[in-house]
C-alpha cells in the first residue's frame, strides 16, 4: 500500500503527497474579499510542504456565509484578490483547492473571537436561510424556508463560483455538505422537515446536494477533481448516519465526484460526540469499501505515525489536517523527516532541510 508520502494521482492531477490542508475559516476578509492574511496563512502551508492547500469554505452568496468576515466568491472583485494566493500555491509546486459553502440557517453569527450568536443586520448580518423556519439554536438568527426559487438561485450560485475558481487556475474544487450547513441541513431529517420533493425520503433529502454536485461537475472540467465533504454522521438519534453515507458516497461516485471528505457533527447543537484520536477515520474507512471511492480521513490526527498508518492501512486515501497544520504550517516536512522519507524543500530552506532533501 503507499505511503502518507506516495503521490496520488486523481483525474489528470497528481498530489505530491497525501498530507492535505483541511478548509479552515480565518474570519479575515471584508465583503467576502480575501487579504493579506489569506496569502501568508495558505502560503506557509505550501511552503511546508502539502500535498494540496485548500482555502477556507468559500461562500458563494453573501447570506451564504457563516460570518460577515468570511471569505466569498460571488463577484469578480473577490476573485482577482484570490488569484495571488492561487498563484503562489501553485508555484510552489503544490495543488491549490478550494472549498465552495453556503451556511445556511449557521449564517449570520459572530465570529468566535468576537462572541457567540447572530449577528443583527445593522452591525452587518442577514437573515440567513434553511429548510425551514427552525434556527440551528436559541442564540442563532431565525432562517427562511428556501422557496423554489431561493434553490434554483443557491444551485446556480455553485455553479457560478466554480467557473469563477476554475478561470482562477484553482485545481480542485470541494463542495461543503458538512457540518451542518445548508447542504448537510437538507440532508439530515433532524434539520429538514420539508414536505415536498426536498424533505421525507432520504432521495428527496439529498436531491439539493446531488443538484448541486452536477452543476458544478458540468462546469468543472474533465481533468480536474471533484470533492465533496459531509458529515458521515450527526452523532444523534434519527439523524443523518454513516449507512445514508454510504449510500449518498455511491451517488456522487455515479456524478462524478472523485473523493468523499469525511468529517461528521455541527448539525445540532448538543450531540454527544465520541471524541477520540482519528475517531472520524471509521467513516472514511467504511465509505471508502462500500461506496468504492476514495475518502479523505480528518480529526485528531496529529502525529506522523498515525497518518502513515491511516493511508497504509488503506483506511483512507489521504489524510485532511486542521489544528497540527495551525500549531506547525511545516508539519509535512517535519512528518516526512520523523518518518524517514526523503521530500523535496524548498530552495531557499535548503540550507535548513535534513540530509538526502531534495530541492524543489
Amino acid at each position: 500500500m503507499p505511503g502518507l508520502f506516495d503521490p496520488l494521482t486523481v483525474r489528470a492531477v497528481t498530489f505530491p503527497n497525501r498530507v492535505f490542508v483541511s478548509p479552515m475559516c480565518q474570519y479575515s476578509c471584508q465583503d467576502g474579499v480575501a487579504t493579506d492574511w489569506h496569502l501568508v496563512h495558505l502560503g506557509a502551508r505550501a511552503v511546508g510542504g502539502a500535498g494540496l492547500v485548500m482555502t477556507e469554505a468559500t461562500a458563494v452568496l453573501p447570506e451564504g456565509r457563516i460570518s460577515p468576515e468570511d471569505l466569498g466568491l460571488w463577484n469578480d472583485v473577490q476573485a482577482e484578490a484570490l488569484a495571488p494566493v492561487i498563484h503562489f500555491i501553485r508555484q510552489q509546486g503544490r495543488v491549490a483547492g478550494i472549498q465552495l459553502a453556503h451556511a445556511g440557517r449557521k449564517g449570520s453569527t459572530l465570529r468566535p473571537w468576537s462572541g457567540q450568536g447572530a449577528v443583527a443586520p445593522a452591525e452587518g448580518g442577514w437573515t440567513p436561510v434553511g429548510p425551514d423556519g427552525r434556527a440551528f439554536a436559541p442564540t442563532y438568527p431565525v432562517p427562511v424556508g428556501l422557496d423554489e426559487a431561493g434553490r434554483g438561485a443557491v444551485v446556480d450560485a455553485f455553479r457560478q463560483a466554480a467557473v469563477r475558481a476554475r478561470d482562477l487556475g484553482i485545481q480542485v474544487v470541494e463542495v461543503h455538505a458538512a457540518h451542518g450547513y445548508l447542504l448537510h441541513e437538507f440532508l439530515s431529517p433532524l434539520s429538514n422537515a420539508r414536505t415536498d420533493g426536498y424533505g421525507g425520503s432520504f432521495a428527496n433529502r439529498v436531491r439539493l446536494c446531488l443538484e448541486v454536485v452536477e452543476e458544478v461537475r458540468a462546469v468543472w472540467p474533465d481533468h480536474l477533481p471533484v470533492f465533496v465533504r459531509i458529515s458521515a454522521s450527526d452523532w444523534t438519534p434519527g439523524g443523518w448516519d454513516l449507512d445514508q453515507s454510504v449510500e449518498l458516497a455511491k451517488r456522487l461516485r455515479e456524478r462524478g465526484v472523485d473523493l468523499v471528505d469525511c468529517s461528521s457533527g455541527g448539525n445540532v447543537p448538543h450531540a454527544e460526540i465520541q471524541v477520540g484520536p482519528g475517531y472520524q477515520v471509521p467513516f472514511a474507512e467504511r465509505i471508502r469499501a462500500e461506496a468504492g471511492i476514495p475518502t479523505g480521513a480528518v480529526g485528531l490526527i496529529t502525529t506522523p505515525q498515525q497518518a502513515d498508518a491511516i493511508v497504509r492501512e488503506g483506511r483512507a486515501d489521504a489524510v485532511l489536517l486542521a489544528r497540527a497544520l495551525l500549531r506547525d504550517p511545516y508539519w509535512p516536512l517535519h512528518a516526512a523527516q520523523e518518518l524517514g522519507v526523503a521530500i523535496d524543500w524548498p530552495a531557499q530552506y535548503l540550507r535548513a532541510a535534513p540530509a538526502g532533501s531534495r530541492q524543489r
